[in-house]
C-alpha cells in the first residue's frame, strides 16, 4: 500500500498536479481526424471541424472519446438502458480545469450538452444524441475534516465514498439511498435520504459550492459570496452550471443503527397505509412504504422500510407501534449505517428498462390511499412498484423560498415505477403507469425535480418551482442566458 502510494505521488509530482481517481492514458486525436456531425441545443445540425476536435483533446488532461474509441460505449451508457444515445463527443475531465475547457468548447459551438455523474437519470438527461457528454466519472474524491466537521467532495463523486469516509469518523451528512448515485445530481435537486428527517435535505447541509458556469467561468458560492447562485443550486438542479466541488456540514452519529424491513402480504396494503397515515413518527425514524408486485406471478408484498438512527435505549418504544401491526417478516435489525446505504444497490430498478412517475403529496387522505392500493396491478412481465418516501421532520422546518427547492410542506414523495426486461416492448408498461398515476396526481402538489419525465411540458416544470420560478429565471438569465444546460428540469431563460 505504501509503495503504491509513493509511486502514485511521484508520478503526480512529475506532471505538476495531483491526480484524482485512477491514472488515465493520454490520447492524441489523429492528425487526420475528420469533421464530425453534431447538433446544437436547439436541434440545429452543425459540423465540428476536425481541427477543433484535435485542439480540444490536446487541452484536456482527461480523455476525449469519439465513437470509434475504446471506452466510448461504456462511457455513453446510463443506468436506464431504455436510453441508448450516442454523443458526438465524450469529454472525461479529471478536474475543474478540464470541466472549464469542455464547457467553453460546448459554448463555442452551442452544442447540446449532457452532464453525467452517476448516470441515474430516469429520463435520460445525462446523455444525448450527437451533442457532447461531459462525463465526470474520473473526477472523484472525498476529503473529511473531523475537527471542523466538514466534507469536501469532487464534482463527479458518488454517495458511497462520502458515507464511507465520513462514517469512519463517526460523522454523517444526509445523502440518498443508493450508494452509486452521483452527488451532483442528487444534491442540486434537493437530496432526499434516510437521515433527511433528522438532519434536513442534502442541500440543507451544503455549506459552499464551486461552479463552472455556462461561459466556462469558475464561481465560488456560499451564503455570503454569490448568495444568489448558492440559493439556486440548492434545488434548481443543473440549470446554472456544473458543480465541481461541494462542501458539506457533518453531524455526529453512531455507526450502528436499526435498519431493514417489516414485510406484510399485499392484501393488507390498504390497512397498512391507513395505519401509516395516522402514526406519530419522531425525526430520528424514517419510515418509507413500498408495495411491490414482482414479475412472474409471485405474490406481492408491502414493505415498511426502516432507518432508526436515534438512541438505542428508545428503539423498542419507537418501533413498538410497527411491530403491533404483526408483520409476517420482521427483518429490522441492528446494522452498520454504511451497509444500509449500500443495501439497495443490487436491486435498484434503474438497472433495467424502467419508467417512473413522481408526486409530492401534502397529506394522505382516504381517497389517495384507495387510489394507491387499488390501481396497483401485477403483470407477468414486469415489476410494479408503488413507493412513498417520507418527508416531514427537519425537511419541513425550512421555508419554501429559503432555497430553490420549494416542496418543504410535503408529507411524502410518491413514486410509481415499472421495470421490464430490456429489449421487450415497453409501451404497455408505460401506458399502465401513466393511467395509474392519473388517479394519484389529483392529490399531489408537484414532483421531485430529480424524477422529471421526458414527456413533461415546460408549463408543468415551471409550475413545479412554485413561487421560486421567477427568481430562478433571473438566475438563468445571469448565468446561462443561452440555455446551454437544458437537459434537466429546465428553467428557460428570457434574456
Amino acid at each position: 500500500m505504501k509503495r503504491r502510494y509513493f509511486i502514485q505521488s511521484t508520478l503526480a509530482a512529475a506532471v505538476g498536479a495531483p491526480m484524482l481517481g485512477r491514472s488515465l492514458p493520454f490520447r492524441i486525436v489523429p492528425q487526420d481526424q475528420g469533421d464530425l456531425d453534431a447538433v446544437t441545443g436547439n436541434g440545429e445540425q452543425i459540423t465540428l471541424p476536425g481541427g477543433s476536435i484535435r485542439e480540444l483533446a490536446g487541452e484536456l488532461r482527461g480523455q476525449l472519446l469519439l465513437a470509434q474509441d475504446d471506452g466510448y460505449d461504456d462511457a455513453r451508457r446510463i443506468l436506464n438502458p431504455s436510453f441508448q444515445k450516442y454523443p458526438s463527443l465524450i469529454a472525461q475531465p479529471t478536474g475543474t480545469a478540464d470541466v472549464r475547457t469542455a464547457v467553453k468548447y460546448a459554448k463555442e459551438y452551442d452544442l447540446l450538452t449532457a452532464v453525467k455523474c452517476g448516470g441515474h437519470s430516469f429520463s435520460g438527461k445525462s446523455t444525448c444524441d450527437k451533442g457532447i457528454m461531459i462525463d465526470l466519472s474520473n473526477f472523484r474524491g472525498v476529503r473529511i475534516d473531523p475537527v471542523r466537521r466538514r466534507a469536501w467532495v469532487a464534482g463527479g463523486s458518488l454517495l458511497g465514498p462520502l458515507d464511507h469516509e465520513a462514517m469512519s469518523h463517526g460523522l454523517v451528512t444526509p445523502m440518498g439511498t443508493v450508494s452509486h448515485t452521483g452527488v451532483g445530481g442528487l444534491v442540486t435537486g434537493g437530496g432526499f435520504g434516510r437521515l433527511a428527517r433528522r438532519f434536513g435535505l442534502a442541500i440543507d447541509n451544503l455549506v459552499a459550492v464551486n461552479v463552472v458556469t455556462a461561459n466556462g467561468e469558475f464561481v465560488h458560492a456560499d451564503a455570503s459570496t454569490n448568495p444568489d447562485l448558492f440559493w439556486g443550486v440548492r434545488g434548481g438542479g443543473g440549470n446554472f452550471g456544473i458543480v465541481t466541488g461541494f462542501e458539506f456540514q457533518l453531524h455526529p452519529m453512531q455507526r450502528e443503527i436499526l435498519g431493514g424491513n417489516f414485510v406484510f402480504p399485499i392484501d393488507r396494503a390498504h390497512e397498512l397505509l391507513t395505519a401509516y397515515s395516522e402514526l406519530e413518527i419522531p425525526d430520528d425514524l424514517t419510515l418509507d412504504i413500498v408495495m411491490v408486485y414482482p414479475p412472474g406471478g409471485a405474490d406481492g408484498v408491502v414493505l415498511l422500510n426502516v432507518c432508526y438512527s436515534g438512541p438505542a435505549a428508545n428503539a423498542d418504544r419507537v418501533l413498538a407501534p410497527l411491530r403491533r401491526l404483526n408483520p409476517m417478516v420482521d427483518a429490522v435489525v441492528p446494522m452498520d449505517y454504511v451497509a444500509l446505504q449500500r443495501s439497495g444497490d443490487t436491486d435498484d430498478p434503474r438497472a433495467r428498462g424502467s419508467y417512473l412517475k413522481s408526486a409530492f403529496v401534502p397529506r394522505f387522505p382516504p381517497g389517495l390511499i384507495t387510489a394507491m392500493v387499488e390501481g396497483l396491478e401485477p403483470h407477468p412481465a414486469r415489476t410494479t412498484i408503488g413507493y412513498m418516501q417520507q418527508s416531514g421532520g427537519q425537511i419541513g422546518r425550512v421555508a419554501n423560498d429559503a432555497t430553490a427547492f420549494s416542496h418543504r410542506d410535503s408529507a411524502g414523495n410518491l413514486l410509481g415505477i415499472v421495470d421490464w426486461a430490456y429489449g421487450s416492448d415497453p409501451d404497455e408498461h408505460i401506458a399502465y403507469i401513466r393511467s395509474y398515476w392519473s388517479e394519484i396526481e389529483r392529490f399531489s402538489q408537484g414532483f421531485y425535480a430529480n424524477d422529471i419525465n421526458e414527456d413533461m411540458s415546460a408549463a408543468t416544470i415551471n409550475a413545479n418551482y412554485r413561487g421560486n420560478h421567477e427568481r430562478l429565471v433571473q438566475l438563468k438569465n445571469k448565468y446561462d442566458p443561452s440555455n446551454l444546460f437544458r437537459l434537466n428540469a429546465n428553467v428557460e431563460p428570457t434574456a
